[in-house]
């Protein structure tokens, strides 16, 4: 993959009369694909649901802020500042699934595909399995975020310091994977052969799980905030920098010793990144509020979305890779059909 250069947005090929425009009562921090239903999720109280006629309903589901949202394609569910952890249908039905006993913010949610749920409230991570009884698990600070396993019931939880290892149906201890700094966002690669954080600084830090092995991610600018593996589970895009920064995941070594690629550059931030589910192309917003595809093979572009200075701060396929959805910090968004 070559970097190609997309400081003037007027030589690339737009598909922006294509987009359908959305409005929305509010800001979207992030953005769930329900069939082709697009689920904006918004800043504080409220989910939106847009269909690709530009039908918009809305539904309250917490008194106060939206903390935290995951999804599995069939429901939504978001954690709040209420204490609250809460699941949407793309028919709008709400159901309360866990009240934090100290009114806790709850502030990272995880979803394994056997239907178990993770979530977290200050220094505790919960695990509610499919059957059986719901375990709990505290570590040393507060929860930076969870992720399961593709296989096995399996939990990662990031603090600071390093990760967790945890089998919430297993007596033994937990493992610990050190590595100091404050750890947020984490994912398991879908092999199961590594595990990657983003941190407080503006770095990723990675271990190979076979044997621990370290692989630091730096040379950002800024915090990585969004991440996003590609179709085939070889590379994991990221946000952080003026491009698109992408690092191979090929060999068994992972990243180590190899140069990520860099796509699409702007003189703006990468704010979010999202992949296609089938295809080597992805899709980025950046803080100037544009939004591009990108050809992964050989770094070609498409205009999405132009400039309008709102930083782009939800972006998402749905399952057929068939619908493109965005939204940014001023409350505006769209979908793009393809």
């Amino acid at each position: 993959m070559t970097s190609f250069n997309s400081d003037n947005p007027a030589s690339i090929v737009s598909v922006t009369d294509r987009t359908l425009k959305i409005e929305l009562p509010q800001a979207a921090t992030a953005l769930h694909f329900l069939g082709d239903s697009a689920g904006f999720v918004g800043v504080e109280d409220s989910v939106s649901f847009a269909a690709v006629s530009g039908e918009v309903s809305t539904h309250d589901i917490h008194g106060g802020g939206i903390l935290c949202t995951v999804s599995d394609g069939k429901r939504i569910v978001t954690g709040g500042d209420d204490g609250k952890l809460v699941t949407v249908d793309a028919s709008g039905a709400t159901e309360t699934i866990a009240t934090d006993a100290k009114r806790r913010w709850i502030d990272n949610v995880a979803l394994h595909p056997d239907g178990a749920i993770a979530w977290s409230a200050g220094k505790t991570a919960f695990v509610r399995p499919t059957k059986g009884d719901e375990k709990t698990l505290d570590v040393a600070s507060t929860v930076g975020g969870l992720a399961f396993a593709p296989k096995g019931l399996r939990l990662a939880v990031a603090h600071y310091n390093g990760v967790t290892l945890w089998f919430p149906n297993m007596a033994a201890k937990p493992e610990v994977l050190e590595w100091k700094g404050s750890h947020l966002g984490v994912t398991f690669s879908d092999d199961n052969k590594f595990l990657v954080t983003t941190m407080h600084e503006a770095a990723l830090h990675g271990w190979r799980l076979a044997d621990n092995r370290h692989m630091r991610m730096t040379g950002y600018p800024s915090r990585v905030r969004s991440m996003a593996w590609t179709a085939d589970g070889k590379h994991l895009a990221t946000s952080g920098a003026d491009t698109v920064i992408v690092w191979p995941f090929v060999t068994k070594d992972g990243p180590m010793g190899k140069e990520p690629a860099m796509l699409a550059p702007l003189k703006a931030k990468v704010t979010c990144v999202a992949c296609h589910p089938k295809s080597d192309i992805l899709a980025a917003g950046y803080s100037n509020g544009m939004v591009l595809m990108v050809r992964m093979q050989d770094g070609a572009e498409i205009l999405v979305r132009r400039d309008d200075d709102a930083p782009v701060s939800a972006l998402g396929w749905n399952a057929k890779g068939s619908l493109l959805g965005f939204a940014s910090e001023n409350g505006d968004a769209g979908l793009l059909p393809l």
